[in-house]
C-alpha cells in the first residue's frame, strides 16, 4: 500500500490522446505490453522484484496481505459494460496480468508469468444482502486473490439494499504482487472505457514555501521504538477495520507543513495517548511512510512501486500542548526523507534477495530475521494516498464521491492508518490485527485520531 503526497505533474506528450472505438475512447496501451504468445510458446517471465520476494517469503494464511480499495459511486453500473471495461483495462496495463510461475524450492528466483488474458473471472456482482458493505470489507481483509492465477486482483460491484440506487466497487489486491496506487490507475482506465469520459490525472496542488532540502537531525538510538499497546484481542485471527469520513484538516496559508505532516502528527499523538492509557511509558516512535514517485498517467509502472521511509519522534516531542512545534519538526523530517535516494526496502533487503542461495533457503532466513527484528519494527504505518488524482467518472453511474484504501496490519506493527481525499473530504481507514486489538479498541483509536487531526488546525 503506498503513500502519495500529490500526483506527479502532467507533461505534454505523457498521455496520448485516446483513440475511438465506436462510442468509447480506448487509451493507448502501455509500452511494456508483451508480444502475443504463439501456441505452445512459453509465457514471458519476469523475476520477482525485491518487494515482491520479501512479501512472498512472509505469507501467512491467517492474515492475508491484501490491499483493499473501496470506490463509492452515486449510481449503478451495468454488469456487462463494467466487466468488459475492466477486462480491457487489464489488457491495456499488461504488467497486471501475471501469475506466479511454479518451481522447486531450490530455484534461485521466484518469477511472474505474464499472460495475454485473465485465467479466471475477475469481476463479480454479489447479490444484495443486509450489511452488504460490511461483508464485502470482511472478504477484502480475509480472502487474498491467489498468486497462481492471473491477475492477482478481483473486483466486486456491491449494492446495499438500504442504498439501492448506489454502487460500491471493491478492488482487492494481493499485496505480494501489486500496490494500491497501481491498481487505482487500472481502475481509472476502466472508468474511462466504461463511461467514455476523460479520467486523466488532475494537476498536482501548488505547494508554497518550499525551500531546498537540507540535512535534518533525526532522533535515533539503538533502543527499539514503542509499539501499539495491546487492547482487547479477539480469539479469531485476521484483520479488523473501521472506515470514517472526516473533514480534510485545515492549515494556515503559507504554513511550512503539509496535510500529510498533520496526519503524521495526529497518528503519533494518537498512539502516544493510547499507550499512556494502557500503562505504557512515553517512548520514541517510528512511523513508516510509503513514498511514491511514479507518474500517474497511462504509462505508470504497474507493480509494487513505493519506497518506505521511517519518520522518527523522540519521546519528549510527543506533547499535545506543543503541536505547532511538532508540525514544523515533522515537516523538516518528511521532506528530508522523501528526498533520500535509497532502495525501496533499504539495502539490507536488496542483499537478502540476491539470487545466491535457493529461494527456499532465503525464505527461511527472511522469516527468521523478521521474527528477530520484530522489536525494532516501526510503530505503525501511515499511508497517505493524498488527493485522488483521477475523476473515476463512470458515466451514467456517476463520479466517485468517496474512496477508501486500507493496508495490511500484521503484528508486530498490528495497526495501519490509510487516508485519501475525494470531493474535499478525508477518507480514513484504521486496520488492525485482531491478535492485538478488538472492535472497541478501534473505535477508541478513531476517536483519538479525530481529536488530534482537529488539534493540528491551530494557527501554526
Amino acid at each position: 500500500m503506498t503513500a502519495l503526497d500529490r500526483p506527479a505533474p502532467q507533461r505534454d506528450g505523457d498521455r496520448p490522446a485516446p483513440q475511438r472505438d465506436g462510442d468509447r475512447p480506448v487509451p493507448q496501451r502501455d509500452g511494456d505490453r508483451p508480444a502475443p504468445q504463439r501456441d505452445g510458446e512459453r509465457p514471458r517471465r519476469v523475476p520477482f522484484p525485491v518487494v515482491d520476494e520479501i512479501a512472498r517469503h512472509c505469507l501467512q494464511e491467517e492474515e492475508p496481505e491484501t490491499v483493499h480499495i473501496e470506490v463509492h459511486l452515486p449510481g449503478r453500473v451495468d454488469p456487462v459494460r463494467l466487466e468488459r471495461a475492466f477486462t480491457e483495462a487489464l489488457r491495456l496495463h499488461p504488467r497486471i496480468l501475471m501469475r506466479e510461475a511454479p518451481g522447486a524450492w531450490y530455484r534461485r528466483r521466484y518469477t511472474w508469468e505474464l499472460t495475454d488474458a485473465p485465467d479466471v473471472p475477475v469481476v463479480s456482482f454479489p447479490e444484495p444482502e443486509p450489511d452488504a458493505l460490511g461483508r464485502a470489507r470482511a472478504r477484502a481483509l480475509a480472502e487474498a486473490p491467489p498468486l497462481d492465477a492471473s491477475p492477482p486482483v478481483r473486483l466486486e460491484a456491491v449494492t446495499d439494499p438500504e442504498l439501492p440506487d448506489r454502487c460500491v466497487l471493491f478492488l482487492v489486491v494481493n499485496h505480494t504482487a501489486l500496490d494500491g496506487p497501481a491498481c487505482l490507475r487500472v481502475l481509472a482506465t476502466a472508468a474511462e472505457l466504461y463511461g467514455g469520459r476523460d479520467n486523466a490525472p488532475a494537476a498536482p496542488p501548488v505547494r508554497t514555501g518550499d525551500a531546498p532540502v537540507e540535512a535534518v537531525p533525526m532522533p535515533g538510538g539503538l533502543a527499539p521504538p514503542a509499539h501499539v499497546a495491546p487492547g482487547t484481542p479477539e480469539p479469531r485471527p485476521g484483520n479488523g477495520m473501521l472506515v470514517a469520513e472526516l473533514p480534510v484538516p485545515k492549515r494556515p496559508k503559507g504554513a511550512p507543513y503539509t496535510v500529510n505532516d498533520q496526519l503524521m502528527v495526529a497518528t503519533a499523538l494518537m498512539i502516544a495517548r493510547w499507550n499512556r492509557e494502557h500503562g505504557r511509558g512515553q517512548r520514541p516512535l517510528r512511523i513508516t511512510m510509503p513514498v511514491d514517485d511514479r507518474p500517474r498517467d497511462a504509462a505508470m509502472p504497474i507493480g509494487n512501486g513505493t519506497r518506505l521511509v521511517e519518520v522518527p519522534f523522540a519521546a519528549e516531542e510527543l506533547d499535545e500542548h506543543r503541536i505547532p512545534e511538532l508540525l514544523r519538526v515533522t515537516s523538516l523530517r518528511t521532506r528530508a526523507l522523501k528526498a533520500l535516494d535509497r532502495p525501496q526496502l533499504g539495502r539490507g533487503a536488496a542483499l537478502l534477495t540476491a539470487p545466491v542461495l535457493p529461494v527456499g533457503v532465503r525464505a527461511a532466513l527472511t522469516r527468521g530475521l523478521r521474527r528477530a527484528a520484530g522489536p525494532w519494527t516501526s510503530t505503525t504505518l501511515l499511508s497517505n494516498i493524498g488527493r485522488i488524482p483521477y475523476a473515476l467518472d463512470f458515466g451514467d453511474a456517476g463520479r466517485a464521491d468517496a474512496v477508501w484504501f486500507s493496508a495490511p496490519a500484521r503484528v508486530p506493527r498490528g495497526l495501519t492508518v490509510t487516508t485519501a481525499s475525494t470531493a474535499g473530504r478525508l477518507h480514513l481507514a484504521l486496520r488492525w490485527s485482531r491478535t492485538l486489538l478488538g472492535e472497541g479498541d478501534g473505535a477508541r483509536l478513531l476517536d483519538l485520531f479525530k481529536r488530534y487531526t482537529h488539534a493540528t488546525e491551530g494557527d501554526g
